[in-house]
């Protein structure tokens, strides 16, 4: 079963998104803070996960990111922004962001993008 976590403090944008995949048969695990996604990461391991890149501190999803760094984790990162700053995309695919992708979202778009990261695992 294709497992995603979706991390935002935006609940509005959690439940929606969490619907959207659950409705094409993903298993999916949210988070509203970066400690949530830390124990998600850890014990649901999901081969895709969407992260905001701000959330209640303006770097929580770059200090995500990190953390997945340092621990090893192969889950696929995609950042969700509604910033498009060539710095932080920069930053974030030299940290092993795997995609970036702004805000407002094409949820067609988002799919192929989740998709094609869970089959390069299937793959590695």
């Amino acid at each position: 079963m294709k497992k995603l976590l979706i991390v935002d403090d935006e609940s509005e944008i959690r439940d929606f998104l969490s619907e959207f995949f659950i409705g094409r048969k993903y298993t999916v695990v949210t988070a509203a803070t970066k400690e949530d996604a830390y124990k998600a990461l850890q014990e649901e391991k999901p081969h895709v996960a969407l992260l905001d890149v701000r959330m209640k501190g303006p770097r929580d999803g770059i200090e995500i990111l990190h953390w997945i760094k340092e621990q090893k984790l192969t889950v696929k990162i995609i950042m969700v922004t509604a910033v498009e700053a060539r710095d932080i995309i920069q930053e974030t695919a030299s940290l092993g962001a795997n995609d970036y992708i702004t805000k407002p979202l094409s949820l067609e778009y988002l799919e192929t993008c989740v998709a094609q990261k869970i089959a390069t695992l299937m793959t590695e």
